[in-house]
């Protein structure tokens, strides 16, 4: 008699968890995605793969390029309110140094071509896992449509992942930055160019959608909670007199569409991102702010990474093997991302001039350094680290 397929139970259905699931199902795991939400959501925002997320993606088979489209943008930059630029990186020198430029897709055009890609029935909406309980070599994941018999569990639920609380009731938890975004996706519209531009407090973002679409972004130093009537007014009021195309970009939204989230990042690291026969990854392990870009990309590589391991016959080996492959690279890129987020978001004028300063004297050859441990950090545990050789002078 055939063997019979181990089963993996995936909780919640984002990027990371989807991408998980598809990386244990090419591998012949049976795989059931629990998502507590009834369907599929209606809005989103937009997202940048960068070049180790698109590697991780490569890691399990899958194209996101075929899934979303190949556009990139030109160019990416920082510039001032007044349109002075700060800094401004070329996606073709990316790419030269990388192997591959950035991708930026809607996030829901993302996570429909991973849940295509899975097998019929194997995602659940409706169905959220509230806790897993181990007994000897039984896993039980309870779920609200029903419990579900598991080799391994995958916490993938988001944030304020309810499955980290039960397990580690003694973290922290959270921990504000000070900061709330709001992010919304227009129709295609003029030409964009992928831009972030940093004010007092205050950022607002730009970056073209491969499929047309622009995905626009901004935050602000506010207090926790602050949520605004009129949200239109309110980007106006903020970013209306910053220059072109801002204020034209900020008449086209749809206050409907516009999602509002305060920005959290974890307030310290996980003891570890596995307990037994449950594995956490993406948000659910080591949530960080977006300033990096590379909160959904490191959930991708925790997912190829979490899968490559789980290749093994001993599950609670492989997911202890995780810990020690993840858990510091996302713990640095966290602490990064909150330290590029308080630079961002300084309000004092004198400490806004001189960042500024520091921004247009910084050779963009060093900007390019700094972000190799990013974009050429991912590895499988036992293959060559990164994508050095694409560097010139490597």
């Amino acid at each position: 008699m055939p063997e019979t397929p181990r089963h993996a139970v995936v909780a919640g259905a984002g990027i990371g968890g989807l991408t998980a699931a598809l990386a244990l199902h090419r591998q012949g795991w049976r795989v059931t995605v629990c998502e507590r939400a009834a369907a599929p959501a209606a809005v989103g925002a937009g997202i940048v793969l960068a070049p180790n997320a698109l590697r991780a993606f490569d890691a399990i088979g899958f194209d996101a390029t075929r899934a979303a489209g190949r556009a990139v943008p030109a160019s990416m930059g920082v510039r001032r309110p007044g349109g002075t630029r700060l800094a401004r990186a070329d996606t073709a020198a990316l790419a030269a140094r990388y192997g591959r430029p950035p991708l930026a897709v809607h996030r829901t055009d993302l996570t429909a071509a991973l849940a295509a890609a899975l097998p019929e029935g194997a995602l659940v909406y409706g169905a959220e896992v509230t806790a897993v309980e181990e007994d000897g070599g039984r896993t039980v994941a309870r779920t609200t449509a029903g419990d579900l018999g598991a080799d391994a569990v995958i916490a993938a639920d988001g944030i304020h992942s309810p499955l980290r609380r039960r397990r580690f009731p003694d973290h922290p938890g959270l921990h504000y930055s000070g900061e709330t975004a709001w992010r919304t996706v227009l129709p295609s519209g003029p030409a964009t160019e992928a831009a972030e531009t940093w004010g007092r407090g205050e950022r607002f973002g730009t970056v073209p959608l491969a499929d047309g679409r622009v995905y626009l972004y901004a935050t602000a130093v506010v207090p926790e909670g602050y949520r605004p009537a009129d949200v239109r007014g309110e980007l106006l009021r903020r970013f209306g007199t910053w220059h072109d195309p801002i204020p034209a970009l900020l008449e086209r939204i749809d206050p409907g569409a516009v999602l509002q989230h305060d920005l959290y990042d974890l307030a310290a690291p996980l003891p570890r991102l596995h307990d037994g026969r449950t594995a956490w990854i993406g948000d659910a392990a080591h949530a960080m702010t977006p300033n990096l870009g590379q909160g959904g990309c490191q959930a991708v590589e925790d997912a190829a990474v979490l899968a490559h391991l789980l290749r093994g016959a001993d599950v609670p080996a492989a997911l202890a093997a995780y810990t020690r492959a993840r858990l510091a690279r996302t713990d640095a890129i966290r602490i990064r991302a909150r330290r590029m987020g308080r630079v961002a978001a300084l309000t004092h004028p004198l400490a806004v001039a001189a960042r500024d300063l520091a921004f247009r004297a910084t050779p963009a050859s060093a900007t390019r350094r700094a972000l190799d441990d990013l974009f050429d950090g991912f590895t499988l545990p036992g293959e060559p680290a990164g994508n050095a050789g694409h560097r010139p002078g490597r």
